[in-house]
C-alpha cells in the first residue's frame, strides 16, 4: 500500500490476459517471426550463394523424422496462425456484429485450435 492506504495495482505476473489478448499478441508474435524467418532465408542465399538454402532445407528434412517434424510445426504454425488470424479480422471487418465479448473469446479458440490442428497436419505433407 502506498501513503494514501489504497491497495497497489496488481503486477502483470499475477493477471491472468484473456484469451482475445493472448491471441491479438500470438498474431503479431506470429507476424515478426515470419518476418525474421524471410530474412533469414534471404541472408543465407545472399551470403552462403545461390541454392544454399535449398539445401538447408534438405539437411534438416534429411536429419531424421522428429527434427524435420520440429522443422516443419515451427514453419507451419506461424503461418498458419498468423493467415488464419488475418481472416479473422477480414471477418470482423466486413460483419462488425461479430465483435461482441462471447464471439470474440469462441474466434479466438477456434483460431487457436484450427492454426494447431491444420499445422499438425502440415507436418504429415
Amino acid at each position: 500500500m502506498n501513503k494514501t492506504g489504497r491497495p497497489v495495482s496488481p503486477h502483470v505476473t499475477i493477471y491472468s490476459f484473456p484469451v482475445t489478448a493472448l491471441s491479438s499478441i500470438s498474431n503479431r508474435v506470429t507476424g515478426v517471426t515470419l518476418s525474421f524467418g524471410a530474412a533469414g532465408i534471404g541472408a543465407v542465399e545472399l551470403f552462403a550463394g545461390s541454392g544454399s538454402s535449398l539445401s538447408l532445407m534438405q539437411d534438416i528434412s534429411s536429419s531424421g523424422p522428429i527434427l524435420s517434424s520440429i522443422a516443419k510445426f515451427s514453419v507451419a504454425f506461424p503461418l498458419t496462425y498468423h493467415y488464419l488470424g488475418g481472416i479473422r479480422h477480414l471477418a470482423w471487418d466486413n460483419f462488425p456484429d461479430l465483435l461482441n465479448n462471447v464471439d470474440v473469446t469462441k474466434a479466438s479458440y477456434a483460431l487457436i485450435g484450427s492454426s494447431l490442428f491444420i499445422s499438425t497436419g502440415l507436418i504429415v505433407l
